[in-house]
């Protein structure tokens, strides 16, 4: 089978110019693959598409009770936030209610990603800090397991720690892949990060749409109470205007993206979990293939189709606003 196939072919006039190559893969609500571009065993790291499923532990330890957290705060955990100043607003109470430290997170101090935020940061010249990287909410949710299981807080970072382990369960569990075949890596924040087979990724996120398909019942319990907090607040996600925060505005969606060409999608009415990577690393052509794939899938509802259209035209202008290109899904 080929390993990866064209996924959106650029033109130039009648020339093609570019072809983002990659993956897709649905499965029903058995995980059975019902539809697959590519191998639809190629293994692919999650990146930031796992945060939803790393939350889970922390959730289902009762944990955002325990600290008194609101529904905004808890929805950092699986986002992969903008750095906008309700995210920081939402981090900073996070933070001052569960008695962690800003300085126990293990990356790097980072600038905010939405251009306007690091603007006005700039403005006030307030330097670089860890709570404006895209993963802080994760690594609250990872603070607060580790800690709960009674082990040495800012080493909840090591592949070794408690809570890492804690969340390779949960990520076998909701990918239905056994644990020692879970491949491992150092994602960009310095937690590990998970590769599986790409059918496994859909079975994943079927099962965050569909959690009593989860066979862990603790772990489906937390993911129904956990996924309509993501709908309920969608912007905690991402931030204004991204494809993750969007799409999530559709109820009957539960999706997240990864660096470098990753999404992740399941379907509720429908039972579906879809995984799309492109081998490029390529983001910006995502709404369109995730457009396709929802026709190939009768997929209609306009308001999403409608984000997606917004999200990323066909049609490309050049510095004169006239066209430039035309992008088409090549499937």
């Amino acid at each position: 089978m080929q390993s990866f196939v064209p996924l959106v072919c650029e033109y130039r006039g009648d020339l093609l110019d570019l072809t983002h190559m990659g993956y897709v893969c649905v499965v029903d609500e058995h995980s059975n693959v019902v539809l697959h571009l590519g191998d639809p065993q190629a293994k692919v790291f999650y990146r930031s598409a796992s945060k939803p499923i790393q939350a889970l532990p922390t959730i289902a330890r009762r944990l955002d009770e325990a600290y008194g957290l609101t529904e905004e705060e808890t929805a950092l955990f699986a986002g992969s936030h903008a750095g906008e100043p309700f995210h920081l607003a939402a981090l900073s109470s996070l933070f001052q209610k569960a008695g962690l430290e800003e300085s126990w997170m293990v990356m790097n101090p980072a600038v905010p990603a939405a251009a306007y935020a690091n603007e006005e940061r700039i403005r006030q010249g307030l330097p670089p800090r860890k709570f404006y990287h895209n993963c802080a909410g994760k690594h609250a949710s990872l603070l607060l397991l580790q800690r709960a299981l009674g082990a040495p807080v800012q080493s909840y970072w090591r592949m070794d720690a408690p809570a890492q382990q804690k969340v390779l369960r949960c990520v076998s569990i909701l990918s239905e892949c056994p644990q020692e075949q879970i491949s491992l890596g150092i994602d960009g924040c310095g937690v590990p990060v998970f590769a599986v087979p790409l059918r496994c990724m859909a079975a994943s996120f079927k099962n965050l749409a569909c959690p009593d398909r989860i066979r862990d019942e603790a772990l489906s319990q937390a993911a129904a109470r956990f996924v309509p907090r993501i709908h309920r607040h969608p912007l905690m996600i991402r931030g204004t205007g991204y494809r993750c925060s969007r799409l999530n505005e559709d109820e009957n969606i539960v999706t997240k993206g990864g660096s470098l060409g990753v999404q992740c999608i399941g379907l509720k009415r429908e039972g579906l979990g879809i995984a799309i990577k492109l081998v490029d690393g390529t983001e910006d052509v995502l709404p369109l293939v995730i457009r396709r794939v929802f026709e190939l899938l009768g997929y209609n509802k306009p308001e999403t189709l409608r984000a997606l259209d917004e999200l990323r035209p066909t049609s490309m202008l050049n510095d004169c606003s006239m066209q430039a290109s035309l992008l088409r899904p090549a499937f």
